[in-house]
């Protein structure tokens, strides 16, 4: 692509920050350009954010509907996979599928909560009751 025809397509992070392309100038060496968004990588992008959303608001009902526990709820919101979730907190990945259940959520202790809050960047109460989507 030649350094002209670079995408300048605005996104919602185009105002924020540029991306770093490669063209070929004039004389047709390669070159860096910056661009501010494609619009093919903006729809993606959309789509990929409106599926998180989908996944969190899914995750919401089944802890309402007592289905799992609210660190399901955390853990989509967070983007984070068990694997994930036990690096951060230091349990065994079946600790955290045994603490997704909700009546073993209830039985964890201030201490295993007060582990999962400050991964999640919230406090015990918000971790118990998903109040902390209430600030976003």
């Amino acid at each position: 692509m030649k350094k002209e025809d670079v995408p300048q397509d605005v996104s919602a992070l185009g105002k924020i920050t540029k991306e770093v392309c490669y063209a070929t100038d004039t004389s047709g060496k390669y070159t860096t350009q910056l661009s501010k968004g494609w619009d093919v990588k903006i729809t993606a992008l959309d789509k990929a954010w409106e599926d998180i959303d989908d996944r969190i608001a899914a995750a919401r009902q089944k802890v309402l509907n007592g289905e799992a526990s609210p660190l399901l709820f955390f853990m989509e919101r967070g983007i984070m996979d068990l694997s994930l979730l036990a690096d951060y907190t230091g349990f065994w990945q079946w600790q955290i599928k045994r603490h997704l259940k909700p009546d073993v959520f209830k039985t964890l202790s201030n201490k295993k909560l007060q582990r999962y809050a400050e991964v999640f960047n919230v406090s015990v109460d918000e971790l118990k009751t998903m109040r902390a989507d209430e600030k976003k």
